[in-house]
């Protein structure tokens, strides 16, 4: 259905359908966003020997985050005196938008892809990009210092390892010949790129935990320093946009995640009779749950720790596997 709208002759109707597709779309991120909530905190009470929420929806707390969410939504909508009002209100816009609209590249299955364009890998990183620039409206807009110095962390962070996050890529892209996200999983018919790229996956893992701005690299948030940092100031609908935009991110990073190293819904073990969605969905639920464990495990970097650990280390290993893999390529004619 979803290439029928892309590539047949554009009509009122085709045009209503592609909406209520991207509708649904929202309504299954903000589901997923709604238990993967539940989800980390379940992890990291039994992880810390504890129940977790265990009260409201029965024994599994299923409905605590529904009502953890009509709670914010009921709370106060308060803008300080001295912020910059535009900007104040336009952040976490501009911070959410980059975040949903990355996800209309992502190919979930053969079918199911809302644009299936020829670079849809560089509209990914170009586009998220834009959620810097909202990070760092909130810290200036807020007029705080301590908001404009989780700002101005986030804009640092987020640049020094955008840059081994697209380095980490390229080795992907010189075994595929390509930037097209649906011609990097038909690659992996065979043999997925983990087993051709496993340090270019380490290094994209550790960069993309970094984008994403959680534990061990959440320096921007910093509750024991910044006491929230770049929005601090921030409460009620606007403070539950920049965390719905935190976990849209990690919904589609880990869908990336997948595509580019895991053979999205190719199957594993010649098992082609279970169908792509269910290999794409167990795939992408097993690395958002690497990404709660760490958050679990390791402690928070210093500021000049993450830094030189974007730059010293993980900076020249995605250039050193850049060069190895241009070499394995050439020598066994990948």
């Amino acid at each position: 259905m979803v290439q029928e709208l892309l590539h047949g002759t554009p009509t009122f109707g085709s045009t209503l359908g592609f909406f209520l597709m991207g509708v649904i779309l929202l309504f299954v991120v903000l589901g997923f966003v709604t238990y993967a909530i539940l989800a980390e905190r379940k992890v990291m009470g039994f992880m810390q020997l504890r129940h977790g929420p265990n009260q409201v929806g029965g024994r599994w707390g299923l409905l605590q985050t529904v009502a953890d969410v009509l709670k914010l939504l009921l709370k106060e909508d308060t803008i300080p005196k001295a912020a910059d009002r535009p900007l104040f209100i336009i952040a976490p816009v501009i911070a959410f938008a980059p975040a949903f609209m990355v996800l209309a590249v992502i190919p979930f299955t053969d079918q199911l892809q809302f644009a299936d364009i020829g670079v849809g890998l560089l509209y990914y990183i170009a586009v998220s990009g834009l959620t810097t620039i909202g990070i760092l409206t909130a810290g200036w807009g807020s007029n705080n210092k301590y908001a404009l110095l989780g700002g101005m962390r986030a804009a640092a962070q987020m640049i020094s390892y955008e840059i081994p996050l697209v380095m980490s890529v390229i080795g992907v892209i010189l075994l595929t010949g390509s930037l097209n996200l649906r011609e990097i999983v038909s690659a992996q018919d065979s043999v997925w790129f983990i087993f051709y790229q496993p340090i270019g996956f380490i290094v994209f893992f550790i960069a993309s935990i970094a984008e994403l701005n959680r534990t061990p690299f959440d320096l921007p948030e910093a509750e024991s320093e910044l006491v929230a940092g770049y929005h601090v100031e921030y409460s009620g609908f606007r403070w539950a946009f920049f965390m719905l935009s935190e976990y849209v991110y990690l919904f589609a990073m880990a869908a990336l995640t997948t595509v580019l190293f895991f053979g999205g819904w190719s199957p594993a073990f010649h098992l082609d009779f279970i169908p792509g969605p269910i290999w794409f969905a167990v795939k992408f639920s097993i690395i958002v749950f690497l990404m709660i464990w760490l958050r679990v495990t390791l402690p928070r970097l210093r500021a000049d720790q993450l830094m030189e650990f974007g730059w010293k280390v993980l900076l020249p290993i995605a250039l050193g596997n850049i060069v190895l893999t241009a070499l394995l390529k050439e020598l066994l004619n990948l």
